[in-house]
């Protein structure tokens, strides 16, 4: 059995995988492929449909939020966010907590004044600065709920008297939260909700059109809430595979289920890095992330070895992204508390061995 930890694209559950495969071959017994359909026609329409109304059950969204799935994945939010709600001569302020943040903080100084009210670069990126003050004048405040990178997530919602905006790209759907205190959600489907391919979006109406700036048709969010999200060709494959994933997660009895399950596997495994000497994690204990843990060895000669003993037990995707390097494990909806108990085993099995 293969034991999938890479942090995205990532796992997907197994039924997901069945179904998605069979209407490559034949969708909904039309004969005809899911690659093939008209992205117009009534079978597509029930598709999207359904993703839409599963994401405002599952999120248990107002009247006021709509639900998008658009192409570009979240990296064209760091643009696309400011472009809309950031105005001209005006101050947006941004937290950063790592590489995706201060991606998002780059190209929001395209179209605006940006105040970096929090940032963790002092130490690397190894904690949650929480501590901040948002100036009273900001049109929106923007952070990013869990860092896939550095192994950081934010265990509760900022609070502030500005609109807030998240990038909840690797823990959307991953625990409950009150999604109606933002304005603007949005997250690349590859990690929690699906392929690589569609953005997940949630958006308040209220919070639209407030700029003077004349927008492209294809980056108003307006335009797309208007055609509900077939302005354009949508990505007709990753849409439904984010529907078969979302119908999972539903069964799974929902976010709550799936925040027990999430629990489960990180106490798991911290628990069992705590105890092992051989092993250390990077971050401070209390922000540590339930999706992606990051950790290293006291001797990094020992790296390798680790490795090869993962690759041997069918772990993938243990190696720590290149700018932090040791390891990363990555613990997204999909994963098996099994598999976590594999990699567990494999540390404990490693630490008698060479500890």
């Amino acid at each position: 059995m293969v034991h999938n930890f890479n942090a995205g694209p990532s796992i997907l559950p197994y039924e997901v995988l069945q179904q998605a495969s069979e209407a490559l071959l034949n969708f909904n017994n039309t004969g005809l492929s899911i690659l093939e359909i008209g992205h117009r026609t009534p079978v597509f329409e029930g598709v999207l449909n359904e993703a839409v109304s599963l994401v405002k059950e599952l999120m248990q969204l107002d009247s006021e939020h709509e639900v998008l799935f658009l192409h570009g994945g979240a990296s064209t939010q760091f643009m696309q966010v400011p472009m809309n709600l950031l105005e001209e001569g005006k101050t947006a302020a941004y937290i950063d907590n790592g590489i995706w943040g201060s991606k998002a903080i780059k190209e929001a100084r395209l179209f605006g004044n940006v105040e970096v009210v929090a940032s963790s670069k002092d130490k690397n990126h190894t904690y949650i600065q929480k501590e901040f003050t948002v100036p009273a004048d900001a049109l929106y405040l923007h952070y990013t709920t869990n860092n896939t990178v550095e192994g950081t997530q934010w265990h509760s919602i900022p609070e502030t008297n500005v609109p807030l905006i998240a990038d909840m790209s690797s823990d959307i759907l991953s625990r409950q939260l009150d999604f109606n205190r933002f304005s603007l959600i949005y997250a690349g489907a590859q990690k929690n909700v699906g392929i690589a391919g569609v953005n997940l979006l949630v958006v308040n109406k209220n919070a639209l059109g407030k700029v003077s700036r004349k927008l492209p048709t294809i980056m108003d969010y307006r335009s797309h809430i208007d055609n509900g999200s077939m302005l354009n060709t949508p990505p007709v494959f990753a849409i439904y595979v984010s529907m078969l994933t979302l119908r999972w997660i539903k069964k799974m009895g929902g976010v709550t289920g799936i925040e027990k399950l999430n629990n489960e596997k990180a106490e798991l495994f911290y628990s069992t890095l705590d105890s092992l000497p051989l092993f250390k994690g990077l971050v401070a204990k209390e922000d540590r992330s339930k999706m992606n843990a990051v950790f290293i060895m006291e001797n990094p000669d020992l790296e390798k070895q680790f490795l090869d003993v993962c690759k041997r037990e069918n772990l993938y995707g243990i190696k720590g992204h290149r700018s932090v390097g040791g390891f990363r494990a990555s613990f997204y909806n999909a994963l098996p508390v099994s598999s976590v108990q594999v990699l567990v085993q494999v540390m404990k099995d490693f630490g008698t061995q060479f500890g």
